[in-house]
């Protein structure tokens, strides 16, 4: 079967009513991926200042506030609520290396329903929704805000960039990463939730620093795309690869399939040990199965 080339924005939209039977809260089924472990960095919404009122018996003793105890003579409460909304942000990767794909749908295919399944959940549960959208030329930033209309502006933007991979580009976009991370860890403040949907090409040291200084303060989710024949490629004559800044010969020699499939994993394995370190989950995402598939089996299967 031929891998989809590209997604429409009116695709996007369908995919509204298959955004279920998965949470990004903080409560979650017992077998997801971020139960466990990972559960206690998800903050869910923040706290907002309500009131200042007496002491009740049954209250925390650890909200009195002993300035206003003292001033006012006797023990003060401070009452907090939740806010009503938490800012997610979504960051998908439309970078020339995502327009690859060797079974059901190109890498930029796969993110971009990933990005949409996300962003229909989100809105579902009540939250505001931005992101950015990084491609070869740069990123687009769209501000958390509530409603469809939100979510739409993102999506927009996300099917442009598919559809843009179509035609030649020669602009070196490695960089594009980690400028994108620049620009999230200057917007994201605190308690909100940051999604990465990319295949995480050009990622180096800055990006895992970036990364870190954003999870500080956030809840951090990361979807990494691949495509299992990128992993396991035989060289022939005539195939070039594009390492970003240059193009060079596919080797074909009968140990490069090997060799590339170990350092693959290296890569893998020294991302997955910064991640747990960080209570980062990390969920990866194959270009050859039905996206929704993946996230509900990793999220908590038949669990709303």
């Amino acid at each position: 079967m031929a891998a989809a080339v590209t997604i429409s924005l009116e695709e996007l939209i369908r995919l509204k009513a298959e955004a279920r039977g998965f949470r990004l809260s903080p409560h979650q089924p017992q077998n997801s991926l971020l139960a466990g472990r990972y559960a206690s960095r998800l903050r869910g919404r923040g706290l907002d200042f309500a009131e200042l009122r007496g002491y009740r018996p049954g209250d925390d003793i650890r909200s009195i506030d002993w300035k206003a105890t003292a001033r006012r003579g006797r023990t003060q409460i401070r009452v907090y609520e939740e806010e009503r909304e938490r800012p997610v942000y979504i960051a998908v990767d439309q970078r020339k290396g995502m327009f690859f794909g060797s079974r059901r749908a190109m890498k930029s295919v796969a993110a971009a329903e990933a990005a949409a399944l996300a962003a229909w959940r989100v809105l579902e549960g009540g939250d505001r929704v931005g992101g950015w959208v990084f491609g070869d030329e740069g990123f687009r930033f769209f501000r958390a805000k509530r409603g469809q209309s939100s979510v739409l502006q993102l999506l927009g933007a996300v099917a442009e960039e598919t559809q843009r991979l179509t035609l030649k580009n020669d602009a070196d976009s490695v960089g594009r990463l980690n400028e994108m991370l620049r620009d999230a860890e200057k917007q994201l403040t605190h308690d909100g939730l940051f999604i990465l949907v990319s295949d995480l090409v050009g990622a180096d040291e800055e990006t895992g620093e970036r990364l870190t200084r954003i999870a500080q303060h956030n809840n951090v989710f990361l979807g990494t795309v691949y495509d299992p024949l990128g992993i396991q490629i035989s060289g022939l004559p005539g195939m070039w690869m594009d390492l970003g800044q240059e193009t060079k010969p596919v080797p074909t020699d009968a140990g490069f399939p090997g060799r590339l499939r170990a350092e693959f994993a290296k890569e893998v394995a020294q991302w997955q040990q910064l991640f747990r370190k960080l209570k980062i989950p990390m969920l990866p995402i194959s270009t050859d199965r039905p996206v929704i598939e993946q996230v509900r089996e990793a999220l908590g299967g038949q669990h709303g």
